[in-house]
């Protein structure tokens, strides 16, 4: 059943943001070759009579495409120059690369919306529910019911961001502003302890969240805005802490890594799945609009270059950057991969 959640999933997502690329396109009058949901050979594909798109299923569920005229080097004169990609404006262009990561932020809104109708929300505030004798958060005086503002001056508006300033904290100390439940502001000090298991290192302080359950249209509503805002700003989190070395690259999931946790949500139930829908949505949203080659930021980036000077770069040396660009997310994969084909031995 998990290979079956796991194809769902990635399926969902990619066509979401696919469907993005693809709507603008047709919005903005550009030819498509092809819309695809997969990689490698082809397992079905259909073209209407007299259109001008074909619409494909490949076997690797593992990305997708949308293929237009005028995006790569080689020129088609099969088409008319209107209706080539480079041919349409900065704007619309920007539009098109832009739409696919906007389809799933505006997915994974509508997932946790839906699920939070469903089966009720939890309050993200993180606000303290239970504190661990012997622990360093017990032995600092946080008790339950204590609201943390920020750690070390990063400001936490959800549970998330408490744990994974936490994790990346490497066992330093870590200054915690509270508001008690008297409403007082105070500072308290501790130091995570290091917790080994199966090799894999983490870090603890002792407390857990307060399950807040809230129902009702207008609760569901804030939920899926804050949760959507708060996993995008997670993510952004999670990437400066790549860049900082806070967050090792050993610590990435690819392909391998994601079914492990698809896995392990099936087993909680249909609610953790919904969630990890949104939570996979908005990464992927935001990975492609990191501004390197081959991603639809790289393309945006070369937008924003095309705009400051005047003129387009080159297609040929775009291209190049792009396929170099594409090369090294691939050997980054495989590496990524490897790691947790390593983790699950």
């Amino acid at each position: 059943m998990t290979i079956i959640w796991f194809i769902l999933i990635l399926g969902a997502i990619i066509l979401v943001h696919e469907f993005g690329h693809y709507l603008f396109a047709k919005l903005f009058h550009t030819y498509v070759y092809e819309f695809s949901i997969g990689m490698g050979p082809r397992l079905f594909y259909f073209k209407k009579k007299n259109g001008e798109t074909e619409y494909s299923i490949r076997c690797i569920p593992l990305g997708g495409f949308v293929r237009l005229a005028g995006e790569e080097v080689d020129d088609d004169t099969k088409i008319p120059k209107d209706r080539k990609l480079y041919s349409k404006n900065v704007i619309q262009r920007f539009l098109i690369m832009f739409a696919g990561a906007g389809f799933n932020f505006l997915f994974a809104f509508v997932v946790l919306f839906v699920s939070a109708l469903i089966y009720g929300s939890t309050s993200l505030t993180p606000i303290v529910g239970s504190v661990s004798e012997g622990y360093p958060a017990y032995e600092a005086g946080i008790n339950s019911g204590d609201q943390i503002l920020s750690i070390d001056g990063d400001k936490t508006d959800s549970w998330n961001e408490v744990q994974l300033l936490i994790q990346t904290s490497k066992g330093k100390e870590l200054e915690i502003k509270l508001k008690r439940v008297n409403g007082n502001i105070e500072t308290v000090k501790l130091t995570p302890k290091e917790v080994t298991s199966d090799e894999d290192v983490s870090y603890v302080v002792g407390i857990s969240i307060a399950n807040v359950k809230q129902t009702g249209f207008i609760n569901s509503l804030k939920y899926a805005v804050n949760t959507t805002r708060l996993l995008f700003k997670l993510m952004l989190t999670t990437i400066k802490s790549l860049f900082t070395g806070a967050v090792s690259v050993n610590n990435l999931s690819g392909p391998v890594g994601i079914y492990s946790v698809v896995d392990d949500q099936a087993k909680l139930g249909f609610q953790n799945i919904l969630y990890l829908v949104a939570f996979l949505s908005i990464n992927v949203g935001v990975i492609n609009l990191l501004p390197f080659p081959a991603f639809d930021g790289g393309r945006i980036l070369f937008l924003i270059i095309e705009k400051i000077k005047g003129s387009p770069v080159s297609p040929k040396v775009e291209n190049t950057i792009h396929n170099i660009g594409f090369f090294l997310l691939l050997a980054l994969m495989i590496y990524i991969t490897f790691n947790d084909i390593l983790k699950l031995i």
